[in-house]
């Protein structure tokens, strides 16, 4: 079908929920992706921090092919062995004792807000149900992560918005101390805020955010959606901080671009949830946890792949604060943590990502005016060297 007919069809059917670029992907591999009418792109997006393994990794799709011919689906009633062994590698690679699988990262939030309100319920004194989180965060799209978000414009249109959240800066933790109140149960913050626009807090931010829990009484949950699963370096982001949190949540890059969820806590706060309390129709079917499996296993294998993490995202800042030292009047800032990078402009970054994308190469702006690096963990010298041309030249027609 030619591309216009196909563009055509999808404004017609599909809602309009997305700015989507005039291009129908069809294929990828690794690090490329190809559309329908056969152009290659080099993609730094990785279905926004999704395809850690790169597209299409041999060891994701064959386990999912085997999967599907043994089982695809069954209820949560029954147990199913894929399920078991991947809540078993979550848990021993990480703080948590217990997993609750869904589907998205907006649903494993949703998940950790009713579980910390469920446990303060049953566990702390007075009425706290209050959940801290930073301005300019993000949590989801349902109605209680949608407030748990701190960003006004995606907020906007849906009020009345879900009681019981309170805002503070981020990698403030005095603003913290002064917002906690007897009806406070939690704080939930994103180690690194992706979508609001790759900020990083100071070296001790977190530890201090996890000591104000500890002395009120408080859980502490880490919304680690984006900076999970080795994206930042290490398996969770967490480790890289020096802190444990009593609950943690994962999904993107947890199936290698299959949609799986999941909530991570400890046995204590785990506690609260009994049968009847949360359920999901779809967590932790066979053929979303096979995919998980084969990411996780891969992952860990040797520890390559988060050490070329490592060294992958130390070579992209070296080449981005390269590119801001010849374009001073266009790039502001360079920052980032393995490979979850952001670049800020002095301008709205849109043309940026069109003029690459025009180029072939795919590339997200976020917040505005920040270009955010997303790529699979398995990138190379010579990906990001191509990609690191094409935007000098192209913030050259800029200065």
């Amino acid at each position: 079908m030619e591309i216009k007919k196909v563009l055509e069809e999808s404004s017609h059917y599909i809602m309009n929920t997305y700015d989507r670029f005039p291009v129908v992907l069809r294929k990828g591999r690794g690090m490329h992706v190809w559309s329908s009418d056969g152009k290659e792109y080099l993609d730094f997006v990785g279905g926004i921090a999704v395809n850690i393994l790169g597209h299409c990794h041999p060891k994701v799709v064959v386990a999912l092919q085997k999967q599907a011919q043994r089982l695809i689906h069954v209820s949560n009633l029954y147990h199913n062995e894929p399920q078991i062994k991947l809540a078993k590698l979550l848990v021993e690679h990480s703080f948590a004792e217990k997993v609750f699988f869904c589907n998205s990262g907006a649903e494993a939030n949703e998940a950790a807000i009713k579980l910390a309100r469920k446990y303060a319920k049953e566990n702390m004194s007075g009425n706290r149900f209050e959940i801290i989180t930073a301005l300019n965060s993000f949590h989801g799209r349902t109605l209680a992560t949608l407030t748990a978000t701190g960003q006004k414009k995606f907020q906007q249109g849906f009020e009345p918005l879900v009681p019981g959240f309170r805002y503070v800066e981020f990698n403030d933790i005095d603003a913290l101390k002064k917002t906690i109140t007897g009806e406070t149960c939690a704080v939930m913050l994103e180690p690194v805020q992706g979508e609001g626009g790759v900020r990083l807090p100071s070296h001790d931010y977190l530890r201090r955010v996890m000591e104000e829990c500890d002395k009120h009484g408080l859980l502490l949950i880490l919304d680690e959606v984006q900076t999970g699963m080795g994206r930042a370096g290490k398996l969770f982001a967490y480790e890289n901080f020096g802190v444990v949190p009593d609950i943690m949540t994962l999904a993107k890059g947890l199936g290698g671009g299959f949609p799986i969820g999941a909530m991570l806590a400890t046995n204590k706060v785990s506690a609260a949830f009994q049968p009847g309390n949360h359920a999901s129709t779809f967590g932790g079917n066979p053929l979303a946890c096979a995919a998980a499996i084969a990411t996780m296993e891969t992952l860990l294998e040797d520890g390559f792949i988060l050490d070329q993490c490592r060294r992958m995202g130390e070579y992209l800042l070296k080449g981005l604060n390269e590119l801001k030292k010849e374009h001073p009047s266009v790039i502001t800032d360079v920052r980032g943590i393995g490979l979850l990078v952001g670049m800020e402009l002095t301008r709205e970054c849109t043309t940026i990502v069109k003029a690459c994308m025009d180029r072939g190469v795919i590339i997200n702006c976020t917040a505005g005016n920040v270009l955010r690096f997303t790529p699979p963990l398995i990138v190379q010298e010579k990906d990001f060297d191509h990609m690191l041309d094409i935007l000098d030249d192209i913030l050259g027609r800029l200065s």
